[in-house]
């Protein structure tokens, strides 16, 4: 489906800046006024009362959020609390659980082993991970019983896995909870076994299904480049990105910024704990999928970089034909539409591990046509629109995540601050 790689791209060798400081954290985003750019201050500072009227309503306990035109961030605001029992205010650098917004980050990484030949694309990913060599497909994807299978057509691809259609599933569905499929306190070389040791939902490349598919890659990052998981994101991505306060996760002095977790109960927010290991102790599981923290800054940071096609403060992680793949959709036409209800209906999944919009009339809040975005399931969100050259990046901490809808809100307030439409 894809060819090898110089059909694709000639090689690029990548430019990696190392030993970052606070100093220049500070000043790797230029700031500037909404108006410069085309966005309304008061359209903005509209979104800032909206935000806060969720706050003093109780849906969210607090939030910080940023918008980038341009390349420059014109909008950068921390409302309310922390932690209510303690009653700590949120600061701009509070971390936060990315949950599935670590997907991207993962995907990113893939693409850089990518520039660097250490794979292609319809490789199957048994040339690296054996274990998936036999695995079978269930006979009906809605049951549980492992006995009840057929056989795999064709081999799980690198390419699948990026986007979603190669027959795994979801980390919270019944097959993969009875079987103890994902668990924090496993490792992941545990945890690729236990994929490949029960079925596939689907044939693989007939279907999408959102899933466990950023983990597996982070064992193949490893694979590829010879590096722990996190040590090779340290030094390809979080040190060239400014990306400081991003981890899997937190101790000390970064322990104490970690924003509370809360869900609404009996109308009002309780702390809630997701996991069983939490994120101020190290897991067994070093998880690409839904494993890591990050800041606001952090992961504008990133989505800068995505936004520039590779390309952030003067320094390339990805080499730019690589990275147009991030606004490609890369899902088979035979596994389209990729949902059958609400945005999935009008969305893609690029080979960058992004929603790609594809139809926007079918979204319930505004998003221009060819804008990548996704959001995690405790509160977070980023859209990056190249149409419009903006960035949205919105984090709470609360679940369920919607939060009586404080993310789409917000980003229907900052579109219409829009003074110049492109």
């Amino acid at each position: 489906m894809f060819g090898h790689k110089s059909t694709w791209l000639s090689i690029t060798a990548l430019l990696l800046a190392v030993g970052f400081t606070q100093s220049v954290l500070a000043q790797s985003m230029t700031t500037a006024t909404p108006e410069s750019v085309g966005v309304a201050s008061s359209g903005l500072q509209a979104a800032t009362a909206k935000l806060q009227q969720h706050i003093d309503d109780g849906d969210i306990a607090g939030v910080v959020a940023a918008v980038a035109r341009d390349g420059k961030l014109i909008y950068f605001e921390a409302l309310g609390q922390m932690d209510l029992e303690q009653g700590k205010p949120m600061p701009k650098d509070a971390l936060f659980r990315l949950y599935s917004m670590s997907r991207q980050i993962t995907s990113i990484a893939v693409l850089q082993l990518y520039d660097q030949d250490k794979f292609q694309f319809d490789d199957p990913i048994k040339k690296y991970l054996p274990q998936f060599a036999d695995q079978r497909v269930l006979l009906n994807p809605n049951s549980t019983d492992v006995m009840q299978t057929q056989a795999r057509v064709g081999d799980i691809t690198v390419a699948q896995l990026l986007t979603h259609t190669s027959g795994l599933g979801s980390r919270s569905s019944r097959l993969y909870v009875e079987n103890k499929v994902r668990d924090r306190n496993i490792t992941l070389d545990e945890m690729v076994d236990n994929a490949a040791r029960v079925p596939l939902f689907h044939q693989p490349g007939s279907a999408f299904l959102y899933g466990i598919h950023a983990t597996i890659l982070g064992k193949l990052v490893e694979v590829w480049s010879g590096q722990p998981f996190e040590e090779y994101l340290q030094q390809h991505l979080f040190a060239p990105l400014v990306m400081n306060s991003t981890m899997f996760w937190a101790t000390g002095s970064d322990a104490e910024r970690l924003a509370v977790v809360y869900r609404p109960t009996e109308g009002r927010l309780t702390p809630y704990e997701i996991e069983t290991v939490p994120f101020t102790a190290k897991p067994k599981l070093i998880e690409g999928g839904v494993g890591m923290l990050s800041s606001v800054m952090d992961y504008l940071h990133f989505a800068q970089m995505v936004m520039n096609k590779g390309e952030f403060n003067g320094t390339r992680v990805l080499s730019e034909a690589t990275a147009e793949l991030m606004y490609l959709n890369g899902v088979p036409e035979q596994a389209m539409p990729i949902g059958d209800n609400g945005y999935w209906l009008g969305s893609g999944w690029t080979l960058g591990g992004f929603n790609l919009v594809m139809d926007p009339a079918v979204y319930n809040f505004p998003v221009s046509e060819g804008t990548i975005w996704w959001d995690g399931s405790a509160g977070t969100r980023f859209f990056i629109d190249p149409s419009q050259n903006l960035i949205t990046v919105i984090m709470a901490q609360v679940s369920p995540a919607d939060g009586a809808g404080f993310r789409e809100e917000f980003s229907a307030m900052v579109d219409a601050a829009l003074l110049e439409r492109r």
